[in-house]
């Protein structure tokens, strides 16, 4: 999925506030190399940068390395698909916030991210978890089937696991989990219910003309508002799966 960058940074701000927590369990320390994977727009990577800590920020989408290297020009950013990434036991950790979840392909993302650590390196890792957005999904494939879409399932882009499907394959891929933790994080819609579709459910459309969105817009938010709409306005049913991983020590 081709992302806005511009569009990111102004109003969906609350996807890396939210990774400041994340933080705190990666504890950075000076002189340490870090790989921020799905870096976006950088801001994360410059936290971990100013804790004194070596970091590289590497994500699939140019447009948001761009915006990251204007962001902080110091940093090194780089373009690079999570599943072939080209380092080999080079980072003492490997950082990635609401990112993975985009990548069905986890096996080969775990392996990629597991081959980036030295032995005794360490992955602290956030992603949608098992029923993230399920009210939010739900909506919209109720829309799609009263559009005439008969399957909308197949449209769904994301990858959300449960707790021991994900701490499975990290461990296949060498890596020891030490923490593991599934959670409700009830997240208001500053620009709306449409925008958070816009912003992240582009591919759920892509079975509809461009005359069918607003129709579809207006039976999203119908089929939402009992779960998602409170007096405050709309709030997002995420629900988060936060991992901390040790790879194994050479023998």
């Amino acid at each position: 999925m081709a992302w806005n960058a511009a569009q990111y940074e102004a109003g969906y701000s609350f996807v890396w506030q939210y990774g400041r927590d994340l933080l705190g369990l990666l504890a950075p320390r000076a002189g340490e190399r870090i790989l921020d994977v799905g870096c976006g727009t950088g801001q994360l990577t410059a936290e971990i940068a100013a804790a004194g800590a070596v970091v590289t920020g590497i994500d699939s989408s140019e447009a948001m390395v761009e915006q990251a290297r204007r962001n902080a020009p110091g940093l090194d950013f780089e373009v690079h698909d999570v599943c072939r990434l080209p380092y080999r036991e080079e980072f003492d950790a490997v950082f990635s916030n609401a990112v993975l979840h985009w990548v069905p392909q986890a096996e080969e993302a775990a392996a990629a991210m597991a081959r980036s650590l030295k032995p005794g390196g360490r992955l602290v890792v956030e992603l949608g978890g098992r029923g993230n957005v399920r009210a939010l999904v739900s909506a919209s494939d109720r829309a799609l089937r009263e559009l005439g879409v008969a399957d909308p399932e197949r449209y769904h882009p994301w990858y959300y696991p449960s707790v021991s499907e994900y701490t499975s394959i990290l461990e296949r891929s060498g890596l020891e989990v030490t923490f593991a933790a599934l959670f409700d994080r009830p997240t208001p819609l500053d620009h709306g219910l449409a925008g958070w579709y816009e912003m992240f459910g582009k591919r759920l459309v892509e079975g509809l003309s461009p005359e069918q969105l607003p129709e579809y817009y207006r039976l999203v938010e119908r089929f939402a508002s009992e779960k998602l709409r409170s007096e405050k306005g709309w709030v997002a049913d995420y629900r988060r799966l936060r991992v901390v991983a040790i790879r194994c020590q050479a023998t």
